[in-house]
């Protein structure tokens, strides 16, 4: 009885919501963090393109979240001899589109190897040999979530297919009043 006991039962009741309203934030934040849910195609690929070759792979979103503002950027890892010694070099791919506006189907990234390209002139040997490592940082606008996401994969020299195309994987549907995107068919490839 009396207002000390008044006012320490207040702090006690203040703080021990505030204590459960701090648990339950750092709780969301923690475990609800947004994911991309993107799917990348097994292999990486070396086709022919416009008047040369390219390498490409293949990204599309497997969940019904919208992603927006989609930016992907490569670099390629590769050792090099340099005076004798080994050394680890690093190269910015640039690619045909860096940026969409909406991941809607699937993505087919290209990097022409044209003159600028570390990889010009690669040959089925030289492929085969490697090593080298294509990574892959895509960044994009999730507005599920309203926030950020990123996602990464990589492709190492035994991983990309020589003169091989990937197949369509989205074909209409059977009413023809939408088009339907076939999973099953994101590894699809030809050999050229």
């Amino acid at each position: 009885m009396g207002i000390g006991a008044n006012l320490l039962s207040s702090v006690q009741a203040f703080t021990g919501l505030l204590a459960f309203a701090l648990a339950s934030g750092l709780f969301y934040a923690r475990f609800s963090r947004p994911r991309t849910f993107l799917k990348f195609s097994k292999n990486a690929v070396l086709a022919p393109f416009e008047d040369g070759m390219a390498l490409m792979f293949r990204m599309a979103a497997y969940k019904n979240n919208l992603l927006s503002d989609v930016e992907v950027r490569l670099t390629l890892a590769t050792k090099e001899q340099m005076d004798g010694k080994t050394v680890n070099k690093f190269y910015i791919l640039p690619t045909r589109i860096t940026k969409i506006n909406m991941l809607v189907l699937s993505w087919t990234v290209v990097h022409p190897l044209d003159a600028d390209s570390p990889l010009a002139g690669i040959t089925q040997a030289a492929l085969e040999q490697g090593p080298f490592e294509l990574i892959i940082f895509v960044r994009a606008f999730d507005e599920t979530y309203s926030n950020q996401v990123v996602a990464r994969t990589s492709y190492l020299h035994n991983e990309v297919r020589w003169n091989t195309r990937f197949k369509v994987m989205y074909y209409p549907s059977p009413d023809q009043r939408a088009t339907v995107l076939d999973f099953s068919l994101l590894d699809d490839m030809e050999a050229l």
